[in-house]
């Protein structure tokens, strides 16, 4: 079974080492925090200065790093040696030598991002073994809402649904960037009341809690002509802001989870969220559109939804402006 963050952060709380963290993946959120957690946490200051040290991937070697890590510490329990920007080493598969026989005094980090390790190696298999082999994924789109509940809940904070999406739209799913936009909302929270809304992330991080993406689909799923003309026309007048490309991908998944509703023969709250991936706050959101949109209206938004998207890139179109290719879009979809 794969460790997990909170395994690794527990054991180093308990005091509990593995001479080598191997760190890697495409998500860089976890790998810097737990290289953080080993820096600040594991040596007392008075010992970091003769004990601890940092180098980075494009000033040293794999033969340097074995060097290093095979020295005692001076008057004290452990050494901490933490290599970042790893993932440019060359022969990293050379660390071998030192993994079959690492020094216990010793605590190893590989800050490895971006990349991970041919499980078929015997590094690999060693590692699992002898020290720790860490691997942070990427998150999916549809995971991250849940991922910025379960961040706020661990500092006793909650979140409205649609502020989750609304993060999720803005800010995709670099989960630093999503990270550091959290904090700045929470030290403008009021004491008495610890909920992140949408006027909360309109007023300080400046997503308009009206015209967004998701608005657009939800005014768009119940057909709401006033308001969908509302948010194109915000969105042709501020292009930049709102690029087409990613209008057009949000509507297109949006009503591919539709048609996936049509088709459920379980349509009850949480076998319906479980199915489009969703929170089952906004299952009803997908009732609604249902109505709205039979199969073959679903069926049809999908494929003026490709046809745009080709016009958006370029092909099939004479240069119309992309607000104007939006409007066209929502216009057909609204009126099938």
């Amino acid at each position: 079974m794969d460790i997990t963050y909170e395994e690794i952060i527990s054991d180093i709380r308990k005091r509990i080492f593995k001479p080598v963290y191997f760190l890697a993946g495409e998500e860089p959120y976890y790998i810097d925090l737990i290289t953080d957690y080993i820096e600040q946490n594991v040596l007392p200051e008075s010992e970091r200065s003769f004990n601890q040290m940092v180098i980075y991937g494009e000033d040293t070697t794999v033969s340097n790093i074995i060097e290093i890590s095979r020295k005692y510490p001076m008057m004290a329990s452990h050494q901490v040696i933490i290599v970042k920007e790893a993932q440019v080493l060359k022969k990293i598969d050379d660390l071998l030598i030192y993994v079959e026989k690492p020094l216990l005094s010793t605590l190893l980090v590989i800050n490895y991002k971006y990349k991970t390790l041919d499980k078929r190696t015997k590094l690999f298999k060693l590692l699992g073994n002898q020290g720790v082999y860490f691997e942070s994924n990427r998150l999916r789109d549809y995971q991250i809402p849940g991922w910025i509940d379960r961040f706020l809940m661990s500092q006793g904070i909650k979140s409205d649904p649609r502020a989750s999406a609304m993060l999720t739209e803005f800010l995709g799913n670099d989960l630093h960037k999503i990270a550091n936009e959290l904090n700045k909302l929470i030290i403008t929270l009021p004491k008495n009341k610890p909920v992140i809304t949408t006027g909360l992330i309109e007023k300080n991080i400046g997503i308009s809690k009206d015209y967004n993406n998701f608005e657009l689909q939800k005014a768009i799923g119940e057909r709401n002509i006033l308001k969908a003309n509302m948010i194109v026309q915000y969105f042709a007048a501020n292009p930049k802001d709102n690029p087409i490309t990613l209008t057009i991908a949000s509507l297109s998944s949006y009503f591919s989870k539709l048609l996936t509703y049509h088709y459920l023969t379980d349509k009850s709250k949480n076998n319906a969220a479980a199915a489009l991936k969703i929170n089952p706050f906004f299952v009803r959101d997908y009732e609604t559109a249902a109505t709205k949109y039979n199969v073959t209206r679903t069926l049809q938004a999908i494929s003026l939804l490709r046809i745009f998207d080709m016009k958006s890139k370029g092909f099939g179109d004479m240069g119309s402006e992309p607000g104007d290719l939006l409007k066209e879009l929502v216009y057909k979809i609204l009126h099938l």
